[in-house]
């Protein structure tokens, strides 16, 4: 995910936290955005996984 949806996503959520709140189309952007986040940590996460060795001393 690049820098510049993290910084949407932050912005969206300040926005969120305003009085003005957020547009449907906002919250639509914001949750797409979470999502593919959410996609990308998961990801990550597999991969460091799958990439562990387990080594028994016994």
């Amino acid at each position: 995910m690049t820098e510049e949806k993290i910084s949407r996503i932050n912005e969206l959520y300040r926005k969120s936290k305003s009085p003005e709140g957020l547009t449907e189309a906002e919250k639509a952007e914001q949750e797409k955005l979470r999502t593919e986040f959410r996609q990308g940590v998961k990801a990550n996460l597999e991969g460091q996984l799958k990439n562990i060795e387990i080594v028994d001393k016994g």
